[in-house]
């Protein structure tokens, strides 16, 4: 059974801090809006697919307890509080596609005389809930395809063993998993050897979240550094590396953890296939290139402690960007929900 990150019933979201994993399993109380810009931010919740949905579910929670029955002004306080929202980490595209959509419904709803303000709200709260189980059946439809596009390039019943960087799994969607999910569909057919996990620094988000739920799973896989890509690609043969992503450009230009680049580097030069997984509301049309996406940085205190713990000399300076672009020519395919696709290909199923 995978790991339950989000936690939802009609007016109740509780999220598990995936900041004290794998030590602690405690859930925060998501009331509103502020509580869903804080946990994002801190990232207490994290993985772009993740932060979407969670961040609407707080402005559902929130709307349940308003008793606005003016539909412009529910309107308005909608677009606001999704717009504050998108700010609280803004690499990720998830939540402004999200955004987007439901000020679209907002201001839809709002004109429709035939539309009560109770329906208003009831139709709109809906619409986020859906997220919920659309995200599930998406990740499902991704890891299918992406274990069949891996298998396909082998011969007979060669065992597959993969690399995955950051966390990608039910930590960081609403459950199953992107890059996770392809390597969750690889175990149910008996063919994964074997799974490597980095670290991921300076988050950890590797070692503490990927690596507790490949244990929680059982799925055979080893931990190693960052630094170590190179020496393992080179020591024993990796069949594929499979990652997620914040945001994809129209060309295929893909940001993602910050370390994501140079394994797509390292794998190259090895001739390892690197995909990228994940789900259409990450791939960001309006965006040429990678060059147009807003890189996210963090305090330097996340490179330099170890909790309240410092590890670096006083005095440092830190330059501590949460993701780096990797070019679309290294990249193998895109695996969406839709199928597989090369970078260059991403019109076919999104138009500009």
């Amino acid at each position: 059974m995978s790991l339950e990150s989000i936690k939802y019933q009609r007016g109740s979201l509780e999220v598990l801090d995936q900041l004290l994993l794998p030590l602690q399993t405690i859930y925060i109380k998501v009331e509103g809006v502020e509580d869903g810009w804080k946990v994002i931010n801190k990232m207490q919740v994290r993985g772009a697919p993740a932060i979407a949905i969670v961040g609407c579910l707080s402005l559902a929670v929130e709307l349940l307890k308003d008793e606005t029955s003016d539909k412009k002004v529910m309107r308005q306080e909608i677009e606001g509080k999704l717009n504050y929202l998108v700010s609280a980490r803004p690499t990720a595209v998830n939540i402004k596609l999200a955004a987007e959509e439901l000020i679209n419904l907002a201001n839809t709803l709002s004109a429709d005389e035939n539309v009560s303000a109770k329906s208003f709200k009831e139709r709109f709260i809906t619409c986020i809930e859906n997220m919920l189980v659309k995200d599930i059946e998406d990740n499902k439809a991704i890891g299918k395809f992406g274990c069949e596009a891996i298998l396909k390039q082998l011969e007979g019943d060669s065992q597959v063993r993969v690399l995955t960087h950051c966390n990608t799994g039910s930590l960081a969607t609403a459950g199953y998993g992107t890059a996770l999910g392809v390597i969750r569909s690889l175990h149910k057919t008996s063919r994964l050897e074997h799974v490597y996990c980095t670290e991921t620094r300076p988050y950890n988000q590797g070692a503490r979240l990927t690596a507790y739920e490949l244990v929680h799973e059982k799925i055979p896989a080893t931990l190693i550094v960052d630094s170590m890509v190179a020496a393992l690609m080179h020591a024993r043969k990796i069949t594929a590396v499979v990652v997620g992503a914040d945001r994809v450009a129209a060309n295929g230009d893909t940001a993602n953890k910050i370390g994501t680049y140079q394994i797509a580097i390292v794998a190259k030069h090895h001739n390892v296939p690197f995909y990228v997984a994940a789900p259409l509301t990450s791939i960001d049309m309006s965006l040429k290139s990678g060059d147009s996406i807003k890189i996210e940085e963090r305090p330097d205190k996340e490179m330099t402690h170890i909790g309240d713990f410092r590890i670096a000399a006083p005095g440092i300076k830190c330059w501590n960007p949460s993701f780096d672009v990797t070019p679309a020519s290294l990249i193998t395919g895109i695996i969406t929900e839709k199928g597989v696709y090369a970078p260059n290909n991403l019109q076919e199923i999104l138009p500009p």
